[in-house]
């Protein structure tokens, strides 16, 4: 098993968040929707990802539980990207996964050699690591980059990318790919309600 994870379209974005909110990013963007490939659907093709982008020691065991657990804070921060482009505020049920690992994870404090205070994960496995993302996000709404990152609102798409415009109005999809496919659900949708457009 390589130590490197395989080429993934997520791993060259077009419209890249700046470090460390990529992290966020990249892990919203781990599976293609609706029904494309995931990421993290399977051990052996989530373990070298989640060890190189730190979400998963080397040494630690990945659990099924695991990769459950980094499911579903991938679909409670994709709500919250989806709430940043303007769409409806997460859920409960979104937000569980996110307050599962605020309440089970811890952080360390330490001070680097220019006196800046830093955050780090207690622990090597997926749970305790993901707080990270956590600090990640808390720093990003304190700075302001956290409402530019959004996911786009075709919810046949979803991909996470920065905005980067001026009026913080920049979308991710073009109308002659994603939105064709809004285009094309809905007329579809009306077809089957029996009204024409």
């Amino acid at each position: 098993m390589s130590s490197t994870p395989p080429h993934w379209l997520g791993d060259v974005e077009s419209k890249p968040a700046p470090e460390p909110l990529n992290r966020v990013q990249a892990l919203v963007n781990t599976v293609e929707l609706p029904e494309g490939p995931d990421r993290l659907a399977d051990p052996d093709d989530a373990r070298p990802w989640l060890v190189a982008t730190g979400l998963l020691g080397p040494e630690s065991d990945l659990r099924p539980d695991d990769l459950a657990l980094v499911r579903g804070v991938r679909e409670g921060l994709r709500a919250m990207l989806v709430h940043n482009s303007g769409g409806p505020a997460p859920t409960p049920s979104a937000f569980a996964p996110l307050r599962d690992v605020a309440t089970d994870s811890t952080a360390r404090a330490d001070i680097d050699e220019r006196g800046e205070i830093l955050l780090t994960a207690t622990g090597d496995s997926v749970p305790a690591r993901m707080i990270e993302l956590l600090l990640i996000i808390r720093d990003a709404q304190r700075d302001g980059s956290w409402a530019r990152l959004k996911a786009c609102g075709n919810d046949e798409c979803q991909w996470a990318f920065y905005d980067r415009s001026r009026n913080h109005g920049g979308t991710w999809c073009e109308m002659s790919s994603c939105g064709n496919k809004l285009k094309n659900r809905e007329f579809r949708a009306r077809k089957r309600s029996g009204k024409s457009g």
